[in-house]
């Protein structure tokens, strides 16, 4: 496989909803993701979900295991000897539940694989299957943390947080990150301004998850962020843009606005807007035509993050909120703006690792199951080849940056630093990362920042 990439599937999948009926969605789902991995045929497969078990949780393990039993056991991924499941559901422990959950299927003709122990510091081989589900605090070859209580002080408590595994494939370093961050509780504020005060703070959970990732003790590697961010689009924008020509009319129940509604000159309702009510009077047109393309320049919030992660083009259709009705899988429901809520996002050295970019065959960003309902989210999903060891050893050859450091010596100790000042008196910072593994094959990873 050396010189062709390594074929992988990074899917993020909210699937809260489908636990909700899980005689008929379980299946439906299922299904639907299978057939992306028979039609993509990866060779890495990594699905992080979020809201596992959905919102009764506390009856809905017996649906979890079943959700796991019908993917482990399908002939998709039959010749997927390798498994590993991480599954947070112990939902009694407040401070920790974040009801995340990161499956990793590898296919056999990988014998490479590498996972990274974050206690031991070290990386493990890869053998067998490995269901790791309930209280998973103990299991150190995963990182997980939920956000500060401060970052969201209207709720009690909030599931909201990361889950991280660390990989090495055919001698190719990178983190992959399951994010789930805080969503609009109510139209009315979120309307109020951009970036509203829901946009403010999945902006600082984001930041102080990217910050302790570029901070902590562990060497910085390309990393994969995919999950549900709760990006929304700019509400007000996209009901300015909706409502022009129009007379709004104010609804009150004791006192409070309880609806706005928008006419035009000849009194047709237009728009209604409530607290958990956006319903536009050719929502499904308006939001579906041209993959809702229309919408994108009202995408802003990964704005703040140019240059420090990055993001294939988007040409598929809002991943949120559609209809939970089986009968009507492409129709969105009428309580939120459509949002590309689901993402999946790359560290500039990340992108680096994505072979022939440019190329429009290889790679694709896109949603699962379209037509079909597989919840109140569309999964999303990146297929990439990864540029493996050998393409980077005859690289690193040619340059004679060749390292002797040994895996325990570089990841207990910094990257190492080299600066110059460039001719605008800035200075260029350059890193590089020495991985050595037990075959005696090295990656040098290079990241210059200015």
């Amino acid at each position: 496989m050396a010189g062709n990439g390594v074929p992988v599937l990074l899917v993020t999948a909210n699937v809260g909803s489908i636990f909700e009926e899980p005689s008929m969605m379980l299946k439906i789902w299922t299904e639907e993701f299978l057939s992306t991995i028979l039609r993509l045929d990866p060779k890495f497969i990594a699905l992080h979900c979020q809201e596992v078990g959905g919102k009764n949780y506390e009856h809905s393990t017996r649906q979890v295991e079943d959700f796991v039993r019908l993917l482990m056991s399908s002939e998709e991924l039959r010749l997927f000897d390798k498994i590993r499941v991480f599954l947070d559901e112990d939902y009694s422990s407040a401070e920790h539940f974040t009801a995340l959950g990161n499956l990793y299927f590898i296919h056999e003709s990988l014998k490479e694989v590498l996972l990274w122990d974050f206690q031991e510091c070290t990386f493990i081989p890869v053998d067998g299957k490995e269901i790791h589900s309930g209280n998973i605090e103990a299991v150190t070859t995963k990182e997980k943390a939920k956000f500060p209580q401060e970052f969201f002080p209207e709720c009690k408590w909030s599931r909201k947080g990361f889950l991280r595994t660390r990989w090495s494939i055919s001698g190719t370093v990178f983190d992959l990150i399951n994010i789930h961050l805080f969503h609009d509780a109510s139209n009315f504020i979120a309307m109020e301004t951009f970036p509203s005060v829901y946009s403010k703070t999945r902006r600082r959970a984001l930041e102080h998850t990217l910050d302790r990732f570029h901070n902590d003790k562990y060497s910085n590697v390309p990393y994969f962020l995919f999950g549900d961010f709760n990006f929304r689009t700019d509400t007000a924008g996209v009901i300015k843009k909706l409502t022009e020509d129009t007379q709004e009319r104010r609804l009150s129940n004791k006192g409070s606005i309880s609806k706005l509604q928008f006419h035009n000159k000849d009194d047709d309702l237009i728009l209604t807007l409530g607290k958990k009510e956006f319903s536009y009077y050719e929502h499904q047109n308006v939001f579906v035509q041209n993959s809702g393309q229309w919408l994108r320049e009202y995408d802003r919030e990964l704005e703040d993050f140019d240059g420090r992660l990055f993001e294939f083009p988007i040409k598929f259709v809002p991943s949120y909120p559609f209809e939970e009705d089986v009968n009507e899988g492409s129709n969105y429901m009428q309580t939120r703006v459509p949002a590309w809520c689901d993402r999946v996002l790359l560290s500039p050295t990340a992108k680096m690792l994505v072979q022939d970019i440019s190329s429009p065959d290889a790679m694709e960003y896109g949603i699962i199951g379209p037509t079909t309902c597989m919840g109140d989210h569309k999964p999303v999903y990146l297929r990439a080849n990864l540029t493996v060891d050998e393409d980077v050893m005859n690289e690193a050859s040619e340059s004679g940056t060749m390292s002797s450091l040994s895996s325990r010596e570089i990841f207990n100790n910094n990257n190492d630093n080299h600066s110059n000042n460039n001719n605008n008196g800035a200075t260029t910072i350059t890193r590089y990362i020495h991985i050595k593994h037990a075959d005696s094959s090295v990656k040098i990873f290079r990241e210059t920042t200015v």
